[in-house]
């Protein structure tokens, strides 16, 4: 097996083992799903905390669809509102509602106990998470940037 072979196969299971993590605490606590908690994550990153409904797809790497399919249970429970255009009609925002901002920066405290559990040391350093970052960044793989929910 050829090394590229071997380090994308092992990033898979590793990108598994982290979702199991990351949906466990989320679930646990606050009902939604790891996927759930980066959509409402992106959106709290744009301007007035809503994205068409393509960027978001785009920003997340998904298809318009599959957004749309993880949005409908947002709204549902009213994290997440559908906003038309005024001009297009064909345009849909999905955008955060103020119980989705105060709800998401519960998540975030939640994932950062996560996140800091994972990444705790041993065996991890901060300089060799960091470089983590770094490699999975050059793979395509994109953070998100550190603001407040809601915040400018």
């Amino acid at each position: 097996m050829s090394r590229g072979l071997d380090a994308a196969l092992r990033l898979v299971r590793a990108q598994a083992a982290l979702m199991k993590r990351f949906d466990a605490g989320l679930g646990g606590l606050h009902g939604v799903s790891l996927a759930d908690f980066t959509m409402l994550l992106r959106l709290s990153e744009a301007p007035g905390d809503r994205m068409r409904r393509v960027d978001l797809a785009e920003a997340l790497g998904l298809t318009a669809s599959g957004v749309t399919r993880g949005l409908v249970p947002l709204e549902r429970i009213g994290l997440v509102r559908r906003d038309a255009d005024a001009r297009d009609a064909r345009v849909a925002y999905a955008a955060l509602t103020e119980t989705g901002r105060e709800r998401l920066a519960d998540m975030l405290v939640t994932a950062e106990h996560v996140a800091e559990d994972i990444f705790a040391e041993p065996p991890w350093t901060k300089e060799e998470a960091a470089q983590l970052a770094g490699l999975l960044s050059r793979l395509g793989g994109t953070g998100f940037t550190r603001r407040e929910p809601g915040g400018a």
